[in-house]
């Protein structure tokens, strides 16, 4: 008897191409620091909401169902990319990330929201708040890491965007890891 057949699913907003610019251009002098991160690839960076790693394939469809009004929830939300940090220890970090200003709080509940809709159906959720940010790389275990690196863009700003949508993107590891989008949900132009 097989498995189940699970997949990796990944509610996100995606900053646009100008921000993930602007953005790039400030992680640029960073790129060959000694002891920096293995950075993504900017046209990968996205703002993770929820991240499900173990859905099976017949949930997917209850699960777009029960994210909609998640989502029709949540007012115009104005986000803008701003500063670093990492996870992890100084000694040991583990995640590059940027962060976040703007309608931030409301970006929070939304997450929250799905969350809950996933637990609804019998997900696993972490069980860990969710701290909005955008990874943009990652330390590999056993290199020399400077957890410092990203100390650079504490004076970080980048432009100002409207978030147009929520994205829900299925994952697929391999040599050439790559995402699907499954299903796209517009936010709505009204003020909170």
């Amino acid at each position: 008897m097989s498995a189940p057949v699970t997949r990796r699913l990944v509610f996100a907003v995606d900053p646009p191409v100008p921000a993930r610019r602007d953005l790039e251009g400030a992680v640029a002098p960073l790129r060959e620091l000694p002891g920096a991160p293995r950075w993504g690839p900017p046209e990968r960076w996205h703002l993770t909401l929820l991240f499900l790693g173990r859905v099976p394939d017949g949930l997917v469809p209850a699960l777009v169902r029960a994210a909609t009004p998640a989502v029709a929830a949540t007012p115009h939300l104005t986000l803008r990319l701003a500063g670093g940090g990492r996870f992890g220890s100084l000694r040991r970090p583990q995640v590059a990330w940027a962060g976040l200003d703007g309608d931030v709080a409301p970006l929070v509940a939304l997450a929250g929201r799905l969350a809950d809709a996933a637990r609804g159906l019998g997900l696993e959720v972490e069980d860990r708040p969710f701290r909005p940010h955008l990874t943009l790389g990652r330390w590999r275990p056993g290199r020399p890491a400077d957890g410092t690196v990203t100390d650079r863009l504490a004076g970080y700003r980048g432009p100002a965007w409207p978030v147009g949508e929520v994205r829900l993107w299925e994952s697929r590891l391999g040599a050439a890891p790559r995402y699907d989008l499954l299903q796209a949900w517009p936010l709505t132009t009204r003020t909170p």
